[in-house]
């Protein structure tokens, strides 16, 4: 089993290296080539009882190394961005964490990478305006696999869409993405009329702990992306908004069990969460959102939104909208995963 894993690291670093961090690349190809299982950490890795890919093996573990650096440990500092070093320089700075931190880096790899990326909310903006601008009316969003919040606050950043422009010009948070192909309908009128989330491991964008977990898991060489989710970090601890922990499929069979608020439009939406849930959880979300599409109306209408990896292209997630009472499904476009682009039509 250890080759399939030793391969996975591989596997993950050419993607690190075409999301732009060779640096990351480096430290998942270095861990896959040199790893040993002398150590806790080594052992549990090279042993992983699940789907390293599915579980994203190789980004929990990048994420611990990660997390050491920025709590001020000196050989990795010494290796990490901004300094440059060789690969048997970084070998060795990897390897003397372990024998260090041997216990932490083996409880880092509990929990699944919650990344949050908040430069996919370029996505969301785009399927939200289709929404609004079919339905007509305010949008009652609710999101699983939160983490701490930040896509929920998609309405709040601005954005550089291409030439195009949306959102409040003063925000702290700007994403920018390049665009390929037609936009979004940008003159549509988006209110939001409420906002909740879930997650199984929510985060407090306001609790230091929180947040440096969340910011391990951003590649080092990254510099913008840790700086743009640091402001949206700070935007979020300032809403008072709290994600609630809860099971996604209980979540939404509670959340849209009810009939709906009339002149709203229920929405469920997700970013990069599908591939991360069990079976049984996502058959359960599907039954629900049957269920609730069934009483959809056009005063009380439906949308569900996913932004999520498919069999289609592995190097951009697709980016989905159903609506209902039409009972629509359609590929709005095509997303890289980081939001760095995306192909609408």
């Amino acid at each position: 089993m250890s080759d399939l894993i030793r391969k996975d690291f591989a596997r993950q670093a050419l993607a690190c290296e075409l999301l732009g961090s060779p640096f990351t690349g480096r430290v998942c190809r270095l861990l896959g080539e040199r790893l040993g299982d002398t150590s806790r950490f080594g052992a549990r890795v090279l042993g992983w009882e699940g789907n390293p890919q599915a579980d994203a093996l190789p980004l929990r573990a990048a994420g611990g190394f990660h997390a050491l650096k920025r709590q001020g440990d000196a050989a990795l500092a010494a290796a990490y961005p901004p300094k440059e070093v060789d690969n048997d320089a970084l070998w060795a700075a990897l390897d003397a964490a372990i024998a260090a931190h041997d216990d932490f880096l083996h409880g880092f790899l509990d929990s699944a990478p919650q990344t949050n990326e908040v430069s996919r909310s370029n996505a969301i903006l785009g399927a939200a305006l289709h929404v609004a601008k079919r339905t007509g009316l305010p949008l009652a969003i609710r999101e699983i696999g939160s983490s701490a919040g930040l896509n929920l606050g998609f309405d709040a950043y601005r954005y550089e869409l291409g030439s195009a422009k949306w959102g409040e010009p003063t925000s702290p948070v700007m994403i920018e993405a390049e665009w390929q192909g037609a936009s979004p309908p940008l003159d549509a009128k988006l209110e939001i009329a409420s906002r909740k989330g879930c997650d199984l491991n929510p985060l407090d964008a306001g609790r230091q702990a929180d947040r440096e977990r969340m910011l391990s898991y951003i590649w080092p060489d990254q510099t913008a992306r840790l700086a743009r989710i640091g402001a949206a970090l700070d935007m979020a601890a300032r809403s008072g908004r709290a994600v609630e922990k809860a099971d996604a499929a209980e979540w939404v069979e509670r959340e849209f069990g009810g009939a709906g608020v009339k002149g709203e439009t229920r929405v469920l939406m997700h970013t990069i969460v599908w591939q991360y849930l069990p079976q049984s959880v996502k058959a359960r979300i599907e039954a629900a959102m049957e269920r609730a599409a069934a009483g959809a109306t056009r005063e009380v209408p439906l949308a569900w939104i996913g932004v999520e990896a498919d069999a289609k292209d592995a190097a951009s997630a697709s980016v989905r909208l159903r609506l209902w009472p039409d009972g629509t499904d359609e590929e709005l476009g095509r997303a890289d995963f980081h939001g760095r682009w995306t192909r609408w039509g």
